[in-house]
């Protein structure tokens, strides 16, 4: 495991030590079946879902689907399998009953305090052996105009903590970003620098380094709209306006000329995208991201002309009467496809033909999965046709995992207009609010004021990432500051708020060596066992559908039944030696699984709140 977990990571005293409890009555179920009736059963005959809450019982075979194949209703169906079960797994099924079609079965108390003996102290429980494929995702990929915004955040968290859960599954991954650091954007900052700074550096206005850039991309922005203005005043067309703006003729020039390889333009480019790459890095350390790889589009694009020049040779492409490069996919459903300018100046997708072809040669990854918005969903499946059309190995192994954009109570951002959320300013407000929140409750009194200020950075962007991450991904989102640090909703601060209250009780209660009788379990605690014995479930349901809001979900319902029981049942003066210690353990693994959960969304969890 790339984290020191190794090996068979949790072992319940039962059965198959890699198994979950309801892959258990799966095949505890696919033993007694073929037992009683001499048949072939595989776990898609029938289904196995946790037991509802009104009816007694653990986890429910549900039989309708075996009436067919057996002849049989499902009550007589019932009453055999649940009784052969019971029979042959006296451990494991503490009784059962049937209600109209459904076998409910009770899983015995020392089967679940058997999985708290072997697994509450076990900082590995729930992760997975490695399994030898190895996956690249790909994330942030930011765009060296303009500093990260709200929405490269939702794209920063969602890539690191896929990769994170992709890893306690056993899969070898490569956390990567491919920095757009050329192209036409890009020229259109140095040119306003050009006409505008009169010299100016990051260093010498005390801007950080892609603010400062950034600000020269919005000015560009309002100077072209003032001479596409003009242009119309004086009789041109809006087309005609938007080309002939002499700032974007000039910005085009530019581009040209970085192609060329201009000493001039190089050492300006250079210089500028150097100023975003130091802002850059002080972001991505403040909200914790990291990458294993960092490629640059100004080394991919060559590849990809190549590779370019090489579809024309085979076929795959064609070049038009003005010189420019295109696929036509019609055919495939989709439509004709720029894939190098007149100009001989590259596009985005020769850039993105380059680096799927690089990944693939560095790293021959069984997976290449690309986390970037909905917006490009198009562009996503014409890049995998063409990958297709070119017969490269990997085309079929193309993942673009889509998400949806974030939106603010006040409606969309726009960069080029300077209206985005700025990422740097989102972590301090967030900040901010986190320490007016917890100065109402008045708990920090004790706490130094270093102290004081790591939690509330604690807090604040683990309050930012839980609520980015709990959405599913396909979904568009809202975010509101506000309601994602509530102390007492459906947030990260409740949940790192019962840890660190564990965390208090684990401090000051030894947990007892020794049951001194065979332990019973009470309703919530039996809950509680329940929903950790998930876990490993709840991590391999979100790497299959690459969903950390599963995950999320998962930690915010642990934290609240945690809270129902510890409101229900004391733990430092329960009412006997056996049951403080069955407390204490039921705390300690609640407490780690919180603790692992929360680090697979990139989520910090203080000791002491």
């Amino acid at each position: 495991m790339q984290d020191g977990c190794t090996g068979n990571l949790y072992f319940y005293g039962f059965e198959t030590p890699d198994m979950s409890i309801i892959e258990q009555v799966q095949q505890h179920a696919i033993e007694c079946l073929k037992a009683l009736y001499q048949g072939d059963f595989t776990e898609k005959d029938f289904q196995v879902n946790q037991t509802k809450p009104e009816f007694r019982g653990d986890y429910t075979v549900v039989l309708f689907s075996l009436v067919k194949s057996l002849k049989l209703s499902p009550d007589e169906i019932g009453q055999k399998l649940g009784a052969e079960m019971a029979r042959r797994h006296p451990d494991t099924y503490l009784g059962f009953n049937i209600i109209k079609g459904f076998l409910n079965l009770e899983i015995s108390d020392a089967y679940w305090v058997q999985v708290l003996e072997k697994n509450f102290d076990d900082v590995c429980f729930g992760k997975h052996p490695m399994n030898g494929k190895k996956v690249m995702v790909e994330y942030s990929s930011p765009n060296t105009n303009k500093p990260l915004h709200l929405g490269h955040l939702r794209n920063n968290f969602l890539g690191w903590s896929v990769a994170e859960i992709l890893k306690a599954n056993g899969y070898e991954v490569w956390k990567s970003s491919i920095v757009n650091d050329r192209g036409i954007h890009i020229c259109k900052s140095m040119i306003a620098w050009k006409l505008f700074a009169n010299g100016a550096t990051p260093a010498s206005t005390n801007t950080k380094g892609d603010h400062f850039v950034g600000d020269y991309y919005v000015r560009f922005n309002d100077e072209y709209k003032k001479q596409v203005a003009e242009l119309m005043d004086s009789g041109q067309t809006e087309d005609d306006a938007k080309k002939n703006a002499p700032i974007m003729l000039q910005a085009q020039q530019m581009l040209v000329d970085w192609e060329k390889g201009d000493p001039e333009v190089l050492a300006l480019w250079k210089t500028m995208n150097q100023w975003v790459y130091e802002g850059f890095d002080i972001t991505y350390k403040n909200i914790g991201c990291d990458f294993d790889i960092v490629y640059y589009e100004s080394n991919t694009y060559l590849l990809g002309k190549d590779l370019v020049k090489k579809g024309l040779e085979d076929g795959v492409f064609y070049r038009r009467e003005d010189g420019s490069v295109w696929i036509d996919l019609a055919g495939e459903g989709l439509d004709e496809k720029l894939v190098q300018r007149k100009d001989g100046t590259s596009v985005y997708i020769t850039q993105d033909i380059g680096l799927a072809q690089q990944k693939y040669d560095q790293y021959k990854i069984d997976k290449s999965i690309y986390v970037i918005g909905d917006e490009q969903n198009y562009h996503m499946k014409v890049l995998q046709k063409i990958c297709e059309k070119m017969r490269m190995p990997f085309a079929a192994d193309m993942h673009h995992l889509s998400y949806g954009m974030v939106e603010l109570p006040s409606g969309k951002m726009k960069s080029r207009e300077g209206t985005v959320v700025d990422a740097d300013d989102m972590v301090k407000e967030m900040e901010q609010v986190a320490e007016n929140k917890t100065l109402e409750l008045g708990k920090v009194g004790d706490f130094t004021e270093s102290e004081r200020l790591e939690l509330y950075h604690t807090i604040g962007l683990g309050a930012l990432k839980f609520f980015l991450l709990r959405v599913d991904p396909k979904k568009k989102m809202i975010f509101n500051p506000e309601e994602s640090i509530d102390f007492h909703g459906f947030t990260a601060p409740f949940i790192q708020f019962n840890y660190a209250r564990i965390r208090s009780i684990l401090r000051k209660n030894e947990i007892p060596k020794a049951f001194e009788q065979p332990a019973t379990l009470l309703p919530l605690e039996r809950e509680l066992l329940l929903s950790l014995e998930k876990y490993p479930v709840i991590i391999r349901q979100s790497a299959q559908e690459l969903n950390p809001s599963l995950l999320a979900i998962y930690a915010y319902q642990l934290a609240k039944t945690f809270s129902s029981f510890y409101a229900e049942h004391s733990i430092a003066s329960a009412e006997s030696h056996d049951k403080k210690r069955l407390r204490l353990m039921l705390a300690s693994m609640t407490a780690q699984v919180i603790k692992s959960a929360l680090q697979l969304l990139g989520i910090s969890v203080p000791e002491r709140m």
